[in-house]
This record gives C-alpha cells, sequence and structure tokens, in this order.
C-alpha cells in the first residue's frame, strides 16, 4: 500500500509538473523575444497571445494547453493496474483531484516564476480526459458565445457556468462509462468549483464587460490577417 500512495503522490507531481508548461511564455520569447505577461492583458495565454503574437503563436498555445491538461488526468487512469486501489471510484476521484493541480500549475507555473495564465484551455483538456462528451458541449457553448459576442472572457465564463447545467444532465454516463452503475456527487460538486473559480478568475473582465470596455476578438479577422500574411510573404 506504501507504493500506492507513492505512486499517487508522484502522479499529482507530474499533473504539477504538466500544467506548469508555460507555453505562452516559452514560445513568446523563443520565437517572437516577447515576454507575453509584459503585454496586453498580461495574462500567460491563448487570449493575450492572440493578441500580442497572432494566430500562429496563440494555435500551439492552445493545443499544448489543452494536452498538458489531458495528459495530467489520463496518467491516473495507469492506476487501474494497482490492486490496493479498491476501485474506479477511487480514480475518477483522484483524476477530478488532478485537474485542480494541473490548473494550479498552470495559474502558478514552478518553470515561469508563478506567474502564468487563467487556466480555461487546461480545464477544458483535464476534462476532456474524465468525460469527453461535456467537454465537448462546453467547447460548444464557449464557440457559440465568442462567435455572437466576441468576447472571449464572456464565452468562458459561459461555457463554465454550463459546465454544472451538463454534468446534472449527463452525469450517470461519466460513471457507466467507467463501468460504476452510479452517477457521481463529487463530480457534481467539482463542476460547481470549476464554474465558481472561472468567474473569479475573470472577475476584472466582469468590471469590464459591465462597463463596457473589455476588448473584443474577432476570430475570423485574425485568421484573414495570417491568410493575407502568408499570401504576401508567398509573393
Amino acid at each position: 500500500m506504501v507504493i500506492t500512495y507513492y505512486c499517487i503522490v508522484t502522479l499529482f507531481i507530474i499533473a504539477y509538473l504538466l500544467g506548469s508548461i508555460p507555453s505562452a511564455v516559452w514560445i513568446g520569447k523563443r520565437y517572437y523575444g516577447v515576454d507575453v505577461r509584459e503585454h496586453g492583458s498580461k495574462n500567460a495565454g491563448t487570449t493575450n497571445v492572440l493578441r500580442v503574437l497572432g494566430t500562429r503563436a496563440a494555435i500551439p498555445v492552445f493545443v499544448i494547453d489543452f494536452l498538458k491538461g489531458f495528459l495530467a488526468v489520463s496518467i491516473f487512469s495507469l492506476l487501474r493496474y494497482d490492486v490496493n486501489i479498491p476501485s474506479q471510484v477511487w480514480i475518477v476521484n483522484l483524476k477530478i483531484l488532478a485537474v485542480f493541480v494541473a490548473v494550479l500549475g498552470h495559474i502558478f507555473p514552478i518553470f515561469a516564476g508563478f506567474r502564468g495564465g487563467k487556466g480555461v484551455a487546461t480545464v477544458l483538456g483535464a476534462v476532456t480526459g474524465i468525460q469527453p462528451n461535456i467537454a465537448l458541449l462546453c467547447f460548444v457553448v464557449w464557440l457559440i458565445v465568442l462567435m455572437i459576442w466576441h468576447y472571449v472572457s464572456l464565452a468562458s465564463i459561459a461555457a463554465g457556468c454550463s459546465f454544472p447545467i451538463f454534468v446534472s444532465i449527463f452525469s450517470s454516463s461519466i460513471y457507466v462509462r467507467h463501468g460504476i452503475d452510479h452517477t457521481s456527487i463529487s463530480f457534481l460538486v467539482f463542476s460547481f468549483v470549476v464554474a465558481i473559480a472561472l468567474v473569479w478568475t475573470h472577475r476584472k473582465n466582469v468590471g469590464r464587460l459591465l462597463d463596457g470596455t473589455e476588448s473584443k476578438i474577432d476570430l475570423w479577422k485574425y485568421f484573414s490577417k495570417e491568410i493575407d500574411k502568408n499570401r504576401d510573404a508567398n509573393g
């Protein structure tokens, strides 16, 4: 059993280290000579990278942030081979805790002076590692809100607040997927915590939304600029 606890602690450390990969900071400094935390909203996330450096930098930042959340949670599936783990419920609950650990790493990354981002892409990746169907629904909500109102912060808040709604509707499928014939109160509580945390981390954005000073992002405009740049570069 000591080895089991050792493995669990090790996996949590790995989850934090994965979350701590500061993709926005590393890509900005390595390829553009820019620390995005000193520009725009000063946030080391996809949205600020999009504003400061453009889509060519923002896309890999989003992908890396998504994958590190997904991997931080998925590695806990290895525990199913441990005979000392009493049930699959334990693994699902450990995955839920791993989401918080990975996001903590993203917000306070050890590899970037503990100054990171808000963790939206990392949360999406982590939730996908537990229940991809619900993560996809939340992403659809995010995309629809963004396309209509062009506020990333509003889209993130809307997606986060829809999370517990979708969990309430589809929670039984989470445990059926893991071979467990009952719903999870812990996952429902987790979904509400995520929703509240996303609103809290975007509290300044909420103030700007109410004041009418929040910056808008038109994704098509950014992609059009990149297409024009590539066309000009190719003659």
